[in-house]
């Protein structure tokens, strides 16, 4: 695999990204990753700042490869969250659920390279205009927090490479190397890979989830609770309480009031598969097994390696 705009912005040998999904992103994961040759990022969003400074720093640890963390902007504390990553050498900063323009200056000025995940062509162009160095265009296959828009990621990808000059990267749905050729033939420079990292050794979720997950087929996710924020579960208990609601028009307090407090945490984290949220994406129905990160890392490699000389014999 030659080396693009993406291996070269983060110094890594293959552009394949593993995001940093809240509950499952840990240092061991991020790690993994880095070692393998792609690009490890901790999931901060799961994190209170003083546990993110402690996975920041075992991470730097287990690896001297680059990594990065994941900063969704619709959690508190973010300011403690900033100083710890400036603090401790993070070179890496992935922004996503918010607006771009409220930290990438900050952050650029310490010399950090910025990227943001956006879901539509309209926020991959605000991203670019804030000076991101790349943007992750993610498609509504995706599993946990998505865009409204519901645009998949096979039409998405081509419609912000139109308009975009900054590196993109190509998230949702893509979990080999087959997946990996096809959003990198329609312009993505790279891809992020968040549902099939879930079902890796290295993931801090709780073992009866990643059970879930690769038992998980067609049609057992759904996208839900637009009026809070659009999230991609599997069905279990908690969807049927959500449909249940639904069918009475909630308000968005109803609906605030069944969600409650730290339901991803109950079911990613603590694996209560019948009241927990269960993040995940529409390609579980494709992943069949648990593996370390980097067997997964380098099953894809080698598949897109495959996948490409037959597309060049066509």
């Amino acid at each position: 695999m030659t080396s693009n705009r993406i291996t070269t912005l983060f110094n890594i040998k293959y552009p394949i990204i593993q995001a940093g999904m809240i509950w499952n992103s840990g240092w061991r994961l991020a790690s993994a990753v880095s070692n393998a040759g792609g690009l490890g990022i901790i999931g901060a969003g799961s994190m209170y700042p003083e546990v993110l400074r402690e996975h920041i720093q075992k991470c730097k640890k287990a690896t001297e490869n680059p990594f990065g963390v994941n900063v969704p902007m619709l959690y508190p504390d973010l300011d403690k969250i900033m100083e710890i990553i400036v603090d401790e050498g993070v070179k890496i900063v992935f922004t996503s659920a918010g607006n771009p323009k409220t930290y990438t200056s900050f952050l650029k000025e310490k010399g950090i390279t910025v990227v943001h995940v956006v879901s539509s062509v309209k926020f991959a162009l605000k991203a670019q205009e804030a000076g991101v160095d790349a943007v992750v265009a993610e498609g509504f296959e995706a599993g946990g927090h998505n865009g409204r828009e519901e645009t998949t990621t096979f039409t998405l990808i081509p419609m912000v490479k139109e308009h975009l000059q900054v590196p993109l990267i190509a998230a949702g749905g893509i979990a080999t190397g087959r997946g990996m050729l096809a959003a990198m033939v329609l312009g993505a420079d790279g891809v992020q890979v968040g549902s099939r990292f879930v079902a890796s050794e290295e993931s801090s979720a709780h073992r009866a989830f990643k059970e879930v997950v690769v038992n998980a087929k067609e049609g057992d996710t759904v996208l839900t609770l637009k009026e809070l924020a659009p999230v991609r579960l599997i069905k279990n208990k908690f969807f049927d309480d959500v449909q249940a609601l639904y069918a009475k028009k909630p308000t968005v307090e109803d609906l605030k009031e069944l969600l409650g407090r730290a339901r991803a945490k109950r079911g990613m984290f603590e694996g209560d598969l019948e009241e927990g949220e269960l993040e995940i994406g529409q390609i579980s129905g494709l992943i069949h097994d648990i593996k370390p990160a980097a067997q997964i890392l380098n099953e894809m490699v080698a598949e897109f390696e495959v996948a490409k000389n037959e597309v060049l014999k066509l």
